[in-house]
């Protein structure tokens, strides 16, 4: 029998077994969260927009670039102006139309030739008479007919004579009259008022500032037509001092315009100025162009691109995948599917399409090649 002091103490033992027993239910964990980006890292949904690629070596053939435009060949073009007055009686060149050195552009009826002919047949005549005074004034001195003073004299009236008569007939070939018309004797000479302005080199009108019945002056700045060669044009680019060294005579390279993405135009450079622009420290540099197909025109924009070195190996990346924030450059780097770190980055332009990486990025990492300018779009919303 346990007696009552023995039953409270083996009562106690129980209650405190049964309370040790019970564990107090573990409280319930947080809902696992899905991994948080790290700092600078960029989210975008994957879509079929951008599309990456793995920074690598390659040979890329470094070029200068230069920008200018497309012009006519020094010496393949001409501004005409009729060297003297009159009426306009007929125009025989159209705007487009191609002509041949000598073909006749207008026809114009001067007074000018009618004044100068007149001139000429005056000053033939007296050279004639003076001719003969000479001649007969020689004989009559050879005789003691005549005093020296006055064959000195008829000497000198025949030197005159002839400088007028030269004054003349210069007079009448400035106005395009033929030379062998002029050594014609006079009876034969057929001279009109009729003055018919020729093109000095075959090409094509581009330009057009006469009609039928216009009075036209001996101004030189009055330009009645332009013909130039279209078949062979030239760029007219400029260089920096820094890169003049890299630009030579004969150099080949090749012209991109605006109007024909992605199409190369041969070229050659034909020149390279002496002088350099006080304003822009840059050079002129002339380049030929051909251009029978006539696709390029005068005053077009363009781009003359020189090779300037072997093929070397660079770290290099499509242009497109650059983008520019504030004056820096920036490329958007892939660090697991759909993140991207924005990554600074110094690049040099070496080819049409590829720049060269300085810094930045390292071969082997993969980037945006193409949507970098969506990512920008996102990380800036």
């Amino acid at each position: 029998m346990i007696s009552g002091a023995n039953r409270v103490v083996v009562l106690g033992l129980v209650l405190c077994l049964c309370a040790c027993s019970q564990k107090p239910e573990p409280a319930s964990a947080p809902a696992a969260s899905p991994a948080e980006p790290a700092a600078g890292q960029l989210t975008v949904p994957s879509t079929g927009q951008i599309e990456t690629a793995v920074v690598d070596f390659k040979p890329v053939q470094p070029e200068l670039v230069l920008v200018g435009k497309i012009a006519y060949g020094e010496d393949r073009y001409s501004k005409i102006s009729s060297p003297l007055q009159g009426r306009v009686v007929e125009v025989r060149a159209k705007l487009g139309d191609r002509v041949e050195a000598g073909a006749t552009l207008l026809v114009i009826d001067s007074s000018d030739i009618t004044a100068a002919y007149s001139e000429f047949v005056k000053e033939a005549s007296e050279l004639e008479y003076s001719s003969r005074a000479q001649e007969l004034a020689k004989e009559l001195y050879a005789t003691k007919a005549l005093a020296l003073k006055d064959l000195k004299q008829a000497e000198n009236d025949l030197i005159k004579a002839r400088a007028e008569f030269r004054r003349s007939k210069e007079r009448l070939l400035s106005l395009r009259i033929p030379a062998a018309e002029l050594e014609k004797p006079l009876a034969q000479q057929r001279i009109t008022s009729r003055f018919e302005m020729k093109s000095p080199l075959a090409g094509t009108v581009v330009e057009r500032a006469v009609t039928p019945g216009q009075s036209v002056g001996g101004d030189p700045a009055q330009v009645l037509f332009t013909v130039a060669d279209l078949d062979r044009l030239q760029v007219v680019a400029d260089v920096y001092e820094r890169d003049l060294a890299l630009v030579k005579v004969s150099q080949v390279g090749r012209i991109n315009v605006e109007a024909y993405p992605g199409t190369d135009f041969a070229s050659v450079v034909a020149s390279i100025g002496d002088v350099v622009d006080p304003n822009t420290r840059t050079i002129k540099v002339r380049a030929w162009v051909d251009n029978r197909d006539q696709r390029l025109k005068p005053e077009m924009f363009a781009r003359l691109r020189l090779d300037v070195g072997d093929a070397t190996p660079f770290l290099a990346i499509p242009k497109e995948a650059v983008v520019e924030i504030d004056g820096k450059h920036f490329v958007y780097v892939v660090e697991a599917p759909g993140r991207y770190v924005k990554r600074e980055v110094v690049v040099s332009n070496v080819s049409g399409g590829q720049v060269r990486v300085l810094e930045g990025v390292t071969s082997g990492q993969r980037i945006v090649t193409k949507g970098a300018v969506l990512i920008k779009g996102q990380e800036v919303k």
